[in-house]
């Protein structure tokens, strides 16, 4: 997924690299333990027999059945709760002081990645990671064969593009700098936002073939953003809604990114839900 204009929200690029939202992390082995550290489980030293195992040399136990029916794949993002001990039964992370963290599986280590596609929404698991699958000794990393119990709280997949993603139906609104736009699901409010305002909000963002190269729900919370700092034709489009109001956006590329390296090109299709302007 590449990082727009529109996103304000860094990713996860390790499990254990920017812990966020009240995760405790205790970076040295050799100090006592933290003051309401969770205890390693007794299982901490090695998987037991009953756990089950990978190719790879990845272990793992259920701890809770989980509720949902459809695995993570490489390329989804989940929300997750998880504690980390290194096999002396040293804890050295957890994110269960605060909220939930979001990532995508290709942005942990190996052993996480695998680990969670064996899982489903609701599920906890223990997963005893080998050291060439977590962080292979890396200085400043926790050395060994890691411990995890991970709870994924649930799976976070982007809308699929819609079918009009090519190009704006015949009854798509227009506007005269080129905005199409379509209203999805009428507003509650009676005020629309002006340039100068912020305004919380889902979004999905695709390029006319299909690919979506943005999207708030893969980060399972809206943005609240300026107005002022997105594309001109977001911009414009967001204008002209209420809050409540869902619409779809053609935007084309001279209201867009103009050609900008890195950035999605050609025409841009957005699904959008104001949820509220920010004054």
């Amino acid at each position: 997924m590449r990082v727009t204009k529109f996103l304000l929200i860094g990713l996860l690029a390790l499990a254990t690299a920017a812990c966020e939202n009240g995760c405790t992390r205790n970076s040295n082995p050799d100090a006592p333990p933290a003051a309401g550290e969770i205890p390693a489980p007794p299982d901490v030293e090695a998987p037991p027999a009953d756990a089950e195992r990978t190719a790879s040399g990845l272990a793992s136990k259920l701890i809770k059945p989980g509720t949902g029916t459809t695995h993570p794949r490489r390329s989804s993002r989940v929300r997750a709760h998880y504690t980390g001990w290194t096999t002396d039964g040293k804890m050295f992370e957890t994110s269960t002081r605060g909220e939930p963290i979001v990532f995508g599986l290709t942005e942990v280590i190996p052993g996480w990645t695998e680990g969670l596609q064996l899982m489903v929404a609701g599920e906890t698991r223990r997963l005893w990671i080998p050291v060439e699958l977590a962080y292979n000794n890396a200085p400043g990393r926790p050395a060994g064969m890691l411990v995890f119990d991970v709870e994924v709280v649930d799976i976070l997949e982007a809308p699929p593009a819609p079918a009009d993603v090519a190009a704006p139906p015949a009854d798509a609104g227009r506007t005269p700098s080129g905005l199409a736009f379509k209203v999805l699901a009428p507003g509650t409010g009676t005020e629309r936002p002006d340039h100068d305002d912020r305004v919380t909000l889902h979004y999905t963002g695709w390029t006319t073939d299909g690919n979506v190269f943005d999207s708030t729900r893969l980060r399972g919370e809206p943005a609240t953003i300026p107005i002022a700092d997105a594309v001109s034709g977001f911009r414009q489009g967001v204008q002209l809604m209420v809050e409540g109001e869902k619409r779809r956006l053609w935007i084309p590329e001279s209201l867009a990114f103009k050609g900008q390296r890195g950035a999605p090109p050609g025409m841009l299709v957005f699904d959008v839900e104001l949820i509220k302007i920010v004054k």
